[in-house]
């Protein structure tokens, strides 16, 4: 395939996804598709590369009906979507927590001392940059923008591989963080849910073609 080509494809599948409103219940994602989709999610960059989230893949419908009872939106996919994954995204991803503590060390294998300077450079990002450090919810939120990414990544692969999907904000947060965790899904110490997304097969087209805003009426150049 050209380069050329290639551009084509990745626009093609851009201008194949939406936001699925129903699946086809009857059509479920291979394993090894879906593994696939979480992949691109697990390698998607994050801030400082934190990682600070968690996938969570909810194929209980019993689950699914009670975050349904919760939600202004999902009507129509929590009960048919081959798979629903609550992104969560992590507290406290401090530069001197033990979460990130691991992760530099036994997960990116970095040295101890070079660890140490990180940690200080990463403190100083977070206190004074973006100024998250010492605000909880600032800290959860900063948290939050990173699985937007992997949000993202996953809605594309999808696309890119003729799986249909739909991004949900339509529910009650608190309502559905306290069902997790009374599920025992969760510990809302460690972890807060960001957002969630359904996959799957689409039952109709979409009424509608796709539209958004001209190119120019969004990007602004400074030369």
């Amino acid at each position: 395939m050209t380069h050329e080509q290639t551009k084509q494809e990745i626009l093609k599948a851009y201008h194949f996804r939406h936001a699925t409103k129903q699946f086809d219940a009857t059509k479920k994602i291979s394993e090894d598709d879906f593994n696939f989709i979480l992949e691109t999610a697990r390698l998607s960059p994050s801030s400082i590369g934190y990682e600070p989230w968690k996938f969570l893949v909810v194929q209980d419908m019993s689950v699914r009906e009670k975050i349904k009872e919760v939600s202004f939106g999902g009507q129509g996919q929590l009960p048919t979507a081959s798979h629903l994954i609550i992104l969560l995204a992590r507290k406290g991803a401090r530069a001197e927590s033990d979460y990130v503590q691991n992760l530099l060390k036994n997960v990116k294998k970095i040295p101890d001392d070079v660890a140490a300077g990180m940690t200080t450079a990463y403190h100083r990002f977070q206190e004074e940059d973006i100024t998250v450090y010492n605000d909880e919810r600032a800290l959860f939120d900063w948290a939050s923008k990173q699985t937007y990414i992997a949000l993202g990544n996953m809605l594309s692969a999808s696309a890119m591989i003729g799986i249909d999907s739909c991004p949900m904000e339509g529910f009650n947060l608190e309502a559905v963080n306290q069902i997790l965790e009374a599920e025992g899904l969760i510990d809302t110490k460690e972890f807060g849910v960001s957002v969630m997304a359904a996959f799957g097969y689409r039952s109709e087209e979409p009424k509608f073609e796709k539209s958004r805003q001209v190119q120019e009426e969004v990007v602004q150049w400074v030369k």
